[in-house]
């Protein structure tokens, strides 16, 4: 499969108007190329926060991620259930589709919800996408248990982030596939507590909701690597 041009007969069949009518119809901030390498989601052209950070998701995006082909290499997809934390537009969504018997994914912004769901099924998939603020227990309760979490690109963006690898945990039977940024020691510059235990973490600046690429609150916690891989292993993860 290219990494740039993904096929898709839906897609591929659009007019150039009716692409052109899509990509203005809904806020992208990442683009895909079909076999015609027409751009699908299209930059944002009226976000002025997000025109000064354009330089992030300004090539195509690949379909499917190195990380998810690995995965399903160590873990056999075809037969699993999985959570993907973070969905963003939809671009890892469409590859665990591929591979994977069922997908359910969240966000924490309606938008891209929406964003997921309509790029999804523009490749004939239909994902469970449903809209799930990570820092809000009650919410996270309703989400289903599943083989599989997918959790790339999100810790570092919470406020609590040890908590969410808890809860997580609870939905979660076989794996997860983490990727996230971590704090190194020189970066530490405050500590916090959870279940009596405290942890060290650099206090990252977020920009809230308005802003794509931000957590939903003002700051988030990055954790010492070791930390988060003592806490996964207190979970019972052991690393492939």
């Amino acid at each position: 499969m290219n990494a740039s041009i993904i096929k898709s007969s839906i897609l591929d069949n659009l007019t150039d108007d009716d692409l052109d009518r899509l990509n203005n119809l809904l806020p992208w901030s990442c683009f895909i190329l079909d076999s015609n390498e027409r751009r699908f989601g299209d930059q944002p052209k009226n976000v002025a926060f997000v025109k000064a950070k354009s330089a992030k998701r300004s090539t195509p995006q690949v379909i499917p991620d190195r990380r998810i082909i690995t995965l399903n290499e160590k873990i056999n997809l075809r037969d699993k259930t999985v959570l993907e934390i973070g969905c963003y537009e939809g671009i890892h969504t469409i590859a665990l589709s591929f591979f994977a018997k069922k997908v359910y994914a969240l966000d924490s912004r309606i938008e891209n919800v929406v964003k997921t769901t309509v790029r999804c099924n523009l490749f004939g998939f239909t994902p469970t996408v449903t809209v799930c603020n990570l820092e809000n227990t009650v919410e996270i309760v309703k989400l289903p248990k599943v083989d599989i979490t997918h959790h790339v690109g999100v810790l570092y963006h919470l406020t609590n982030p040890i908590k969410n690898l808890v809860e997580m945990s609870l939905l979660t039977g076989k794996a997860m596939l983490l990727d996230t940024h971590y704090a190194t020691n020189e970066m530490i510059n405050g500590q916090y507590e959870f279940n009596g235990k405290t942890y060290n973490y650099h206090n990252y600046n977020e920009y809230g909701r308005d802003d794509v690429f931000s957590g939903m609150d003002n700051h988030a916690k990055w954790l010492l690597k070791q930390d988060i891989f003592d806490t996964l292993a207190s979970l019972g993860f052991l690393q492939l």
